[in-house]
């Protein structure tokens, strides 16, 4: 009786984490080593560069570098701080992500979900093209066109809002924080809207079709199929947007008029921010002058850190904000 001959089994494939001796996945596997580590190599670079120009100037201060509103650093003896530029940052940075992020997820979602396919493709270029568009570009629309037109609206808000101080207009040129805070909302409205955009066209096609089937409106599906798994994205494309509103230069000097008093009204001019601060007094400033920048510089890498720290935090430890339990 004639056997069958036994049909001949793959070796078993390496598993996961572990190296294979294939040259092509070691090849790559060094690669990805090497581009991590040269990350973490140039970032705890700029870290040590950062804190120790930043030491030098921080002894030589006659102030306090936290509380001290003034900064004159070119002085003798130098006194400067960064109480109204973190002031300034923060602030202008909550109002562009209060403005901004509830927008760009309706335009993601109004592409995604609810525009038709020819007109979803031309509205999805045209947010594509305004993420390209330079910061210097969007600075002077913002001073030639945004601040004379913002009159209205400001004095609209100290009618009616101006008892809580914190809309109080007195007139003048609305170059102010909240003009500042306007203007980066429209900057970072393409970014956010975009990685939304994205996150929400991979949500899983069976759970819409059958939340469909069951007699769901389309906002239903929305809400408990797209929104669900599109969470960890929209917190990603949030914290995109907000490290460009914290580190915006340009853009904020063309339409600030800085100051170093901190006002309660966002309506009125002054304020500031770091970056604004650095592309300003830069170009004049001296050695120890440009050291008081850097340590004004290493509070803003800093911030930046520990905001974009906090999100992975958030998307890790809520396990709701993960797409495989939507």
């Amino acid at each position: 009786m004639d056997i069958a001959p036994t049909a001949s089994v793959p070796p078993p494939e390496a598993p996961p984490g572990k190296s294979s001796n294939r040259p092509g996945d070691r090849i790559f596997l060094g690669l990805s080593k090497g581009s991590g580590i040269t990350l973490l190599v140039i970032m705890a670079a700029i870290a040590v560069f950062l804190t120790w120009r930043a030491v030098l100037a921080i002894a030589g201060n006659e102030g306090n570098f936290l509380t001290t509103f003034e900064w004159d650093a070119n002085a003798d003896p130098p006194v400067f701080g960064i109480a109204v530029l973190a002031y300034g940052t923060l602030v202008t940075s909550v109002i562009a992500m209060v403005l901004a992020v509830p927008v760009a997820v309706g335009i993601a979602l109004f592409i995604s979900h609810y525009a038709p396919r020819r007109l979803a493709t031309p509205l999805a270029y045209v947010v594509d093209l305004l993420a390209a568009v330079p910061s210097i570009i969007y600075g002077l629309w913002g001073a030639l066109f945004l601040v004379p037109h913002l009159t209205g609206l400001y004095t609209w808000l100290d009618e009616y809002l101006g008892w809580t101080g914190v809309f109080a207009y007195d007139d003048g040129a609305p170059r102010s924080l909240f003009t500042a805070g306007i203007l980066l909302a429209i900057m970072i409205l393409p970014i956010v809207t975009n990685v939304s955009r994205e996150v929400f066209m991979q949500a899983p096609k069976m759970q819409e079709e059958a939340a469909l089937a069951l007699g769901a409106t389309r906002w239903e599906v929305v809400k408990m199929a797209v929104l669900p798994f599109g969470r960890s994205g929209v917190i990603s494309a949030s914290m995109l947007g907000l490290g460009r509103a914290l580190g915006e230069t340009m853009a904020v000097a063309t339409v600030l008029s800085p100051s170093a008093d901190i006002t309660l009204s966002l309506l009125n001019p002054g304020g500031g921010t770091f970056a604004q601060n650095i592309a300003a007094a830069f170009k004049e400033a001296g050695e120890f002058g440009r050291d008081a920048l850097i340590a004004s510089g290493l509070v803003l890498f800093v911030i930046t850190l520990l905001v974009n720290g906090a999100a992975r935090m958030i998307i890790a430890r809520r396990k709701e904000y993960s797409g495989a339990n939507a």
